[in-house]
């Protein structure tokens, strides 16, 4: 698209946002007209002085061929609005980013995408419910989106990559700049299998200024957002607040009352945040459960063979059996039997009853 290149320049150019983007589209119809024009004519547009003056010295310095030209060596691309990559549940928000890079795979299956965001001191915890919940999620087929951060960010995007799903990274500056420094092989690897997502251009650096609208596209490509460890001061709630405005669904992990960094999960119970135990919880809330179940089942990423099921399912009867008991005859890690319980549930194999007890689907239906 041709016209993309001038959309790229005029994203590097100071206060050019939602609104005046929209303004130099409605005005000119194409952008290379409005990377010509006139100051009088950017008047025109019904753009005010000080953004026709930015205009007017930033022009000289950008030429759109350029731009184009690094976004190719960085092996980035440029979404706009238009484009039929261009997320539709971002699309949606109050204040979708008028240009999107992205480095990685864009796909139509990440509209089934859950957002993870918390703490980044995160507990043992934390990390551990995280990190089941996450695993579970990307072996149901749910995109996760995280914000590369350290702690339950981190959690997140490693454990999706670890359960063989998608993950999307939404950045916080140029996807030339990782941040933290320390992530820059976690960026890789979700480049590799899903994407790293930003608003900026190449060489933005991280300011106060950056993170908290970065938390809006983090909820705005997701069905819901999921906070498994944050205290009521956190970042995370941030992307809660920007979830709520967006109509999105927001789940919780509960955490000890005594804990800081579970002050502000326990605050979104409160509040009406969909409380989490299993993944069945978040998918049931989304509908997801029926659309995953409905999958073909060499669709359905599994934790480990069909031996271990069968195993399992030899286990189970008419009397519920508790998870610990199932790790100690079995002899598999508790994050495995838990990984595949959930799925197994999912697939209408087994059914879960209170206190983390499990029994077989057929018994459930009998009323037991």
């Amino acid at each position: 698209m041709s016209d993309l290149k001038y959309r790229v320049a005029f994203n590097r150019i100071p206060r050019i946002g939602r609104v005046r983007f929209t303004l130099l589209e409605k005005h000119f119809g194409t952008l290379d007209k409005a990377w010509t024009a006139s100051p009088s004519e950017l008047k025109a547009a019904g753009l005010d002085d000080s953004t026709v003056q930015a205009i007017a010295s930033s022009r000289p310095s950008i030429d759109p061929e350029t731009e184009m030209d690094r976004l190719q060596q960085a092996d980035a691309r440029a979404l706009d609005w238009h484009s039929h990559e261009y997320p539709p549940l971002l699309k949606e928000i109050y204040d979708p980013p008028p240009l999107l890079y992205v480095k990685g795979s864009l796909l139509p299956q990440d509209q089934r995408a859950v957002a993870v965001v918390g703490t980044r001191r995160s507990t043992a915890y934390g990390r551990e419910a995280c990190s089941r919940l996450t695993s579970d999620l990307a072996r149901a087929g749910v995109t996760v989106i995280s914000g590369l951060a350290l702690g339950i960010d981190a959690v997140a995007h490693s454990a999706a990559l670890e359960a063989g799903g998608r993950t999307i990274a939404v950045m916080a500056t140029g996807l030339d700049i990782i941040y933290p420094a320390q992530h820059r092989g976690l960026a890789q690897d979700v480049a590799r299998t899903g994407a790293l997502v930003t608003e900026h251009p190449l060489g933005t650096r991280p300011n106060a200024q950056t993170f908290p609208r970065r938390n809006r596209i983090i909820s705005g490509m997701a069905l819901g957002v999921l906070v498994p460890e944050a205290p009521v001061d956190s970042g995370a709630m941030w992307t809660v607040r920007h979830a709520l405005e967006q109509g999105r669904d927001v789940f919780a992990v509960p955490g000890s009352i005594f804990s800081p960094v579970s002050s502000g999960t326990n605050r979104l119970i409160q509040d009406g945040a969909k409380l989490v135990l299993t993944v069945r919880d978040i998918l049931e809330e989304l509908n997801l459960a029926t659309a995953v179940m409905a999958q073909p089942p060499a669709q359905l990423p599994l934790t480990t063979s069909g031996g271990d099921e069968t195993r399992i399912l030899t286990l189970l009867g008419t009397e519920p059996i508790h998870i610990d008991d199932l790790q100690h005859q079995t002899g598999m890690p508790i994050a495995n039997i838990s990984s595949l319980l959930a799925i197994m549930e999912i697939n209408g194999l087994i059914r879960q009853t209170p206190g983390m007890h499990f029994i077989r689907a057929g018994a459930a239906a009998s009323g037991l």
